[in-house]
């Protein structure tokens, strides 16, 4: 585990990458198949966990709860849920990740009850909960809500339900999966959110014996069963982390090999990318992003500036609309980029801009891009994991030297993320304060 103390990145930019480098196991999918594992009181392997700060919150979580934890390698983990403790999540350990309200589902099918904060994370607008409660609700949960805590019960337990979620949430509908795996009847999830992650959830509760049906699609049927076993997953690679270093391969104008990167996920990112002049190849389960691309926004047929927007999969992925601006401020031309789901988001283009980027912020949501931009080394803050991480990009682009402070946020969803970049070539370090 990183140490508490503050760090910061030292980037001296304008040096070209090559080499190969391999996607961390999906962080989106390793925090809610942790929280499945509450479950069980089998004990459930996870292969390819990712060794970030959210996990080690969500592992410091469960581990207050009873759960039993095992590294058996650098990213192989067991955990076995023998008996939980108590229903209450630390308030602590809660709020520091959005994630912790993952463990509402579980432990409310599990102990007919729960107890949280309100959940943490990034920083990037309004997060609405109401979903989670809505649909658990729907499952036979009374919900006590306040700005202190959530408290949730079910002491009859919980029975199958048609569901209708007022929006495709992604934790949310990963809340309602794990509460119906083991209430009593059938229940049918309607609007539910579809991405690689949430298919990932439902393939391992299936291994542990669940009933899924409808997986990748927006409509779920699951069958309640009694219990769950244990058994084995291997968590997929990190779609985002892959389109991140896609952003970096062409923003930088080097050659990388991305192995392990699962291509059939990142369809949209290829036009959304394509709409800046990105280019890349799939070689089997990798991909090769070539060097010295010559970047230019591609019109559209009437003449109007172009558009790269992000929202539910399988659109653009909200988290990487962030990329997407570095990116575009290195391609030649005019580009709106227009962040749907989250208002704060591109509130970090300020940065952007002290670096030299020539960038318009019409609204909360929206930005234009004008480009390329030359653009130089500033000091800064990372305001959130994604922006980190772009950040970083942008850093690695500019004539100069850049400083990242609060990189925290960053190693909170990349994983060792330093080692792997100078390992193609990068000229980044990491101090202390």
């Amino acid at each position: 585990m990183r140490t508490q103390r503050p760090e910061r990145f030292v980037i001296e930019g304008g040096v070209s990458l090559s080499g190969e480098i391999r996607p961390a196991g999906n962080k989106n999918a390793a925090l809610p198949a942790l929280a499945a594992t509450l479950l069980t009181d089998e004990r459930v392997v996870l292969h390819n966990v990712p060794r970030i700060r959210d996990v080690e919150t969500m592992l410091a979580l469960l581990d207050d709860l009873g759960v039993e934890i095992e590294w058996l390698g650098e990213h192989d983990l067991a955990l076995t849920a023998r008996s939980v403790r108590k229903c209450a999540l630390d308030p602590t350990l809660g709020r520091e990740i959005r994630a912790s309200i993952l463990l509402a589902g579980p432990l409310l099918a599990r102990c007919g009850e729960v107890e949280l904060p309100p959940p943490g994370g990034d920083v990037i607008g309004r997060r609405r909960v109401d979903t989670h409660f809505l649909s658990l609700h729907a499952l036979g949960a009374s919900v006590e809500a306040n700005h202190l805590r959530y408290i949730l019960k079910a002491p009859k337990g919980l029975w199958g339900s048609d569901i209708f979620q007022d929006e495709a949430s992604v934790t949310a509908t990963e809340n309602a999966i794990m509460a119906a795996v083991t209430a009593r009847g059938r229940t049918v999830l309607n609007n539910a959110a579809s991405e690689p992650h949430v298919q990932d959830l439902c393939h391992l509760l299936n291994a542990l014996g669940a009933r899924i049906e409808g997986i990748g699609s927006n409509r779920l049927v699951i069958e309640g069963v009694e219990r769950l076993h244990g058994g084995e997953y291997t968590i997929g690679p990190d779609n985002i982390e892959v389109g991140s270093f896609i952003g970096l391969a062409a923003a930088t104008g080097s050659e990388l090999l991305i192995r392990g990167a699962a291509p059939e996920q990142h369809r949209m990112t290829r036009l959304a990318f394509g709409r800046l002049g990105v280019s890349w190849d799939v070689r089997g389960e990798d991909i090769w992003v070539p060097g010295q691309q010559q970047l230019e926004v591609c019109n559209e047929a009437d003449g109007s500036i172009p558009k790269i927007d992000d929202g539910p999969w399988p659109a653009f992925p909200a988290d990487l609309v962030s990329i997407a601006v570095v990116l575009a401020t290195q391609a030649r031309g005019t580009i709106l980029i227009h962040e749907k789901m989250y208002e704060s988001r591109l509130y970090f283009v300020d940065k952007l801009i002290a670096m030299g980027a020539r960038i318009i912020a019409c609204d909360p949501h929206r930005v234009v891009v004008n480009g390329p931009a030359r653009l130089h080394g500033e000091e800064m803050e990372s305001p959130d994991i994604r922006a980190g991480m772009a950040l970083v990009i942008a850093a690695l682009c500019a004539d100069g030297t850049s400083i990242i402070r609060n990189i925290r946020q960053i190693d909170r969803g990349y994983e060792r993320l330093e080692e792997r970049l100078q390992a193609v070539g990068a000229r980044i370090w990491r101090e202390p304060l």
